[in-house]
């Protein structure tokens, strides 16, 4: 029994001085000193990195410095947010019963229209195979193509 209780003090003896060492509190405020310091070291990157990483134009303006549309100077049509001048001819389905048209405006929405369908003042009344026709309220028309040219006339 002698072995026994001898072999167990050891033990208990050998498990208490261990976990002295382990307890060892000037190792863990240096680190998380360091750890402060690698924090601050990162932060500073990351401001150097934004300020840095700032592109020359927004992404997300959509279209607006191609904008190559005409202003009518008689109507000054487009000071008028749904004017047909502030819109490009993105695409065109034409069907047997429906036909739509989308445009595009210069931050990038799309708008659908179908026939007989107003955009602000005027009527989407036609289409061809590259363009399409709209109505004015005066009975004249403006046709747009997929060159952004957009003319007045008085017959289609």
């Amino acid at each position: 029994m002698n072995s026994f209780k001898k072999i167990l003090i050891i033990n208990i003896l050998l498990l208490s001085s261990t976990s002295v060492f382990a307890d060892n509190h000037s190792t863990n405020t240096e680190l998380v000193e360091k750890a402060k310091e690698i924090t601050k070291e990162i932060e500073s990157k990351q401001n150097q990195v934004d300020e840095d990483a700032v592109p020359l134009n927004d992404p997300f303006a959509g279209n607006e410095g191609m904008s190559s549309s005409v202003v009518n100077p008689e109507t000054g049509e487009e000071m008028d947010e749904m004017s047909l001048y502030n819109f490009k001819l993105s695409g065109l389905i034409s069907g047997k019963d429906e036909s739509y048209i989308s445009l595009t405006n210069t931050s990038g929405d799309v708008i659908t229209l179908n026939l007989n369908q107003y955009l602000g003042k005027i009527k989407f009344i036609d289409l061809r195979l590259t363009e399409a026709i709209f109505e004015k309220e005066d009975k004249s028309f403006i046709i747009i193509d997929f060159n952004n040219q957009i003319r007045e006339a008085d017959e289609y």
